[in-house]
């Protein structure tokens, strides 16, 4: 059967919060089969788990925001959740002294190398895969997004920016996913913001600890970052990778396409849930060997 996965040893990692400008100690840790993504606030007495669902999402104002019953949050979830899906990791426990994950360098790949060193173990239980059976789709005035069945993961994927180099770059992609086309073709996308947007931002507490070392910047005509960008279509891929780890907040991968247009982290938690509530829309299967899996995942590294 195709297992559940966990990491096979502890990796911790300090950076600095996206939002707050905070240090933040992240530390990743296994977790046994049927686990799930869990998030530890060890800055709280007593800690407090914050376990990622669908219907823990609150705060989508610039990142995606979860909070468990007491109240206790933790924010910018979704950049480590898009990496656990790349991977294809179904459990583990994060360990976090803010409340915000550190944000790295604004793309998923730095939680990709972290995953990676710590190892990948199969557990012994049968890993379960959402399929989408029927359509489901959202709407935001002229923004939607739509989940569909499909025979693996694809993305079917349009952003629309009016601004000189966007404009520029391509904003309407189609691609099918396994691990690495996920790691060699998204997963470096980082954040990107506009100066002119900054000040507003400060003034709310967020983005403070922003800067071109974890996001494309851009003024009025062009990108400011001396390095430019990691790919042509970098602002295309940043949401294609947000969306993914919005997504992953279900719990599973997806076996489906999902198809959008200008849709952000409120968009996407509003489509997770409604095909969450419709059950006639999904079921959960599971597989036998990779030969009958849709999607490919990288080989893990086996505890010893």
């Amino acid at each position: 059967m195709i297992k559940q996965r966990t990491i096979k040893q502890a990796v911790q990692e300090t950076g600095i919060g996206l939002h707050k400008g905070d240090k933040v100690t992240m530390t990743l840790r296994p977790a046994p089969a049927n686990t799930g993504i869990v998030f530890r606030r060890v800055d709280l007495e007593p800690y407090a788990d914050i376990p990622a669902r669908a219907n823990a999402v609150g705060d989508t104002m610039l990142c995606t925001c979860i909070s468990n019953e007491q109240g206790a949050k933790i924010s910018t979830v979704e950049h480590l959740a898009s990496a656990l899906a790349g991977l294809g990791i179904d459990n583990i426990i994060v360990e976090v002294d803010s409340d915000e994950l550190p944000i790295m360098d604004g793309s998923a790949s730095p939680f990709i190398f972290l995953l990676q060193s710590a190892g990948i173990e199969e557990l012994n239980a049968a890993k379960r895969f959402i399929k989408i059976t029927k359509a489901v789709k959202v709407t935001d005035g002229d923004k939607w997004a739509e989940l569909r069945p499909h025979d693996g993961f694809r993305v079917d994927f349009r952003i629309d920016f009016d601004h000189p180099v966007i404009s520029q770059t391509r904003q309407h992609m189609v691609l099918d996913f396994n691990s690495s086309s996920y790691v060699e073709e998204v997963s470096r996308a980082r954040t990107f913001g506009f100066m002119k947007d900054l000040e507003y931002m400060n003034s709310l507490n967020l983005a403070l600890g922003g800067s071109m070392e974890n996001a494309v910047a851009l003024d009025e005509y062009r990108v400011l970052n001396p390095e430019g960008l990691r790919y042509s279509d970098e602002f295309l891929k940043h949401k294609i990778l947000d969306a993914i780890g919005d997504l992953y907040l279900g719990g599973h991968s997806i076996i489906g396409e999902l198809r959008a247009y200008k849709t952000g982290h409120g968009l996407n938690n509003k489509l997770l849930n409604a095909l969450l509530d419709n059950k006639k829309c999904w079921e959960f299967v599971s597989y036998e060997s990779p030969e009958e899996m849709p999607i490919r995942f990288a080989s893990p590294v086996l505890a010893s």
